[in-house]
């Protein structure tokens, strides 16, 4: 099967990336320079197209392009897709219809683990297409079929932001562990271990169970989990998610 990638940014190139062992691959995009970089990073020579007057009848698309250039992909593409699947974040399928002819379309989020094989992807949209996208986006990870565009819009503020607020728990503890003596690059090796076993333990146990069982009375675990409670982490937290999601809904 093949899948025509329109886009040539950091998810165009994540997609490909997992994508390429499983799927032939084409790229469409405006800045050919790009394309080629994005080409140069994977294992096997594709082809690329410029999105000038590009005919998309009977592809399967991916538009990985940013929202604010829908209008502008969309008036340089002709013909009628088969199945149109987009990654835009807070475009609802109405619009991507509007936009762009497809049989069939459905709205992804997938994150940038999707170059390591392990993106969290959620799904909405034509259900005739529902079993040829979770197949493509299980093939690099987890795929999840939601029931709404909303529910879609509020996985967006926790699958596809995640990567960022993970990224800033992963930075604070290193720095943390620097500030108390520890060299940089044993602090970052331990944060690197420490995420890693994390996910077995997500997998198989609530987090509370993982936080009782860690915690002793009196103990160091218990004197730094008051401090993250004392700092507000948790409620920032909910309102990290609170705050993306509304930001989906703005653009509607």
């Amino acid at each position: 099967m093949k899948l025509t990638i329109i886009g040539s940014g950091a998810m165009a190139t994540a997609l490909s990336v997992g994508l390429q062992e499983y799927y032939e691959l084409e790229i469409v995009a405006k800045d050919i320079s790009k394309a080629k970089l994005l080409a140069s990073k994977l294992d096997k020579q594709i082809d690329i197209h410029s999105i000038e007057n590009y005919d998309i009848t009977g592809k399967t698309v991916l538009l990985c392009v940013k929202p604010y250039a829908l209008n502008e992909v969309a008036t340089n593409l002709k013909g009628e897709a088969t199945s149109l699947i987009s990654i835009l974040a807070s475009t609802p399928i109405k619009t991507l219809a509007d936009a762009i002819d497809a049989k069939h379309i459905i709205r992804a989020m997938p994150n940038v683990s999707a170059a390591f094989g392990v993106s969290t992807t959620t799904l909405v949209g034509s259900k005739d297409l529902k079993n040829e996208a979770l197949k493509i986006f299980g093939a690099i990870g987890d795929a999840f079929w939601l029931d709404s565009e909303k529910e879609l819009d509020i996985a967006t503020a926790i699958a596809g932001s995640g990567p960022a607020y993970l990224a800033l728990i992963a930075e604070a503890m290193m720095d943390g562990g620097v500030k108390q003596g520890l060299k940089r690059d044993d602090s970052m090796k331990l944060v690197r271990s420490l995420f890693k076993g994390f996910a077995p333990l997500l997998a198989n146990l609530h987090p509370a169970l993982i936080k009782d069982s860690v915690m002793s009375p009196a103990g160091t675990t218990a004197a730094g989990y008051a401090a993250l409670e004392e700092g507000g982490a948790r409620d920032a937290f909910i309102k990290a998610i609170q705050h993306a999601f509304e930001v989906t809904q703005k653009h509607k």
